[in-house]
């Protein structure tokens, strides 16, 4: 995907996709803050400030309506390694854009009230999503059982409810001061527009904003684990379920590449290994899933299910520890192999459509430090063969690598 790259004088940097297919413009605006920047007292900020970023700004007290008089759309998302926001909307109103952003980066419109109503809806969706919700807590659980030390130890809804519910208007504000800042951000465009009259709107409106002391990021690397990890839970659940959390590597090594291709062949699709041998011949789950979390620094290879009726977990636990090591003692066929590589090669080109797709993935693949693999990623899935494929595994599905949690049914509906 051809682009071109300006960093301003503040530090800001802006990448422009011209794509004149359609009269839209998407922009999008990476933060590198995530729930791994937080203090430990004092989790679940990244995520609230997803919702403060939307209650007004110094000059602008309304965001939303501006934009939608200029006929677009937005939204935003915070996960443990950064925060996103993106919009879209005609190309001929694109200032308006840059207008809203640029004033939200400046300063956000504190105040007690504000903060007391987006505090209140983060506390309720966390007891909505975590709490009250059938197997809701599971992340709170497995989390602080796979990590010792680092943050991801966390989830981004926070560590517990009561540190969004304490949190002050002088946190709130070190905070922002601390992480929104040009020289934290990578700004992108994709759809109707061109570099240069693209990058005369971003000095004009980005361009005054000054440089901020953003701390620089020193987290405590996870150690190995070397030893199994259980840990079990009973609540009011439909059926039981089992989740089985393994360390991989950070999202730049190439057991990045291996381990999502293995997660591939065990669960995507009704012909994947764990579908076909767990849930369709032996019945041992309802449903049951295997993915990556793909998070920047080392993350975690994660299989859960919930059980079939009369099902007993130690009897689920074996069948998946049955079909991992089978992985491990036996090369992927051919055939297999090559079926999953040609659903990557499709999710990669869907997910490269539309013109919002293309602005948020080119802000992405700059934050990891490299806007090209965007273009290249699909060569390095393709150079992952069978053996390679079997090591990887023989290393990653080891019983001193695993953290296992089960979440019993009490029987109640």
């Amino acid at each position: 995907m051809d682009f071109t790259k300006h960093t301003l004088e503040n530090g800001l940097t802006v990448l422009v996709h011209p794509d004149h297919s359609s009269p839209m413009v998407a922009m999008n605006l990476l933060y590198s803050v995530g729930s791994r920047d937080e203090d430990p007292s004092l989790t679940g900020f990244a995520h609230l400030f997803e919702h403060l970023m939307f209650g007004g700004s110094a000059h602008i007290p309304d965001y939303d309506t501006p934009l939608q008089r200029a006929g677009g759309e937005n939204n935003a998302f915070t996960n443990n390694d950064y925060t996103d926001y993106y919009l879209t909307l005609p190309s001929q109103n694109l200032e308006t854009a840059f207008w809203l952003e640029s004033d939200r980066m400046l300063e956000l419109n504190f105040s007690e009230e504000s903060l007391e109503v987006q505090k209140k809806v983060v506390a309720e969706e966390f007891r909505q999503r975590y709490l009250n919700q059938p197997y809701g807590d599971a992340w709170l659980l497995l989390r602080p059982l796979a990590y010792r030390v680092h943050p991801y130890r966390w989830p981004t809804i926070g560590m517990n409810i009561g540190h969004i519910e304490g949190a002050s208007l002088g946190d709130v504000k070190s905070f922002f001061f601390s992480h929104y800042a040009p020289n934290n951000c990578i700004l992108t465009l994709a759809g109707a527009v061109d570099p240069d009259p693209a990058f005369r709107l971003a000095e004009k409106w980005f361009g005054p904003i000054g440089r901020r002391d953003v701390p620089e990021r020193n987290l405590p690397p996870e150690p190995p684990q070397e030893e199994y990890r259980y840990g079990e839970k009973s609540g009011n659940v439909p059926s039981p379920a089992v989740y089985l959390a393994f360390h991989v590597d950070d999202r730049l090594s190439r057991n990045y590449y291996q381990s999502d291709l293995l997660s591939d062949i065990l669960s995507s699709g009704m012909s994947s290994r764990l579908f076909l041998n767990l849930v369709k011949n032996k019945q041992l789950f309802s449903d049951i899933d295997a993915y990556i979390t793909g998070d920047r620094d080392p993350g975690l290879f994660v299989v859960s299910g919930h059980l079939a009726d009369q099902v007993q977990p130690e009897t689920a636990l074996d069948g998946i520890w049955q079909e991992l090591n089978h992985l491990s003692q036996f090369p992927v066929g051919r055939r297999e192999l090559e079926k999953n590589l040609n659903r990557v090669e499709s999710n990669l080109l869907f997910n490269n459509m539309s013109i919002l797709n293309k602005a948020m993935n080119l802000a992405y693949y700059e934050w990891i430090g490299d806007p090209g693999l965007l273009s290249r990623e699909l060569a390095v899935y393709r150079s992952v063969n069978a053996e390679e494929l079997r090591m990887a595994a023989t290393n990653l599905f080891r019983r001193e690598n695993c953290s296992c949690l089960v979440y019993q049914s009490n029987g109640k509906k």
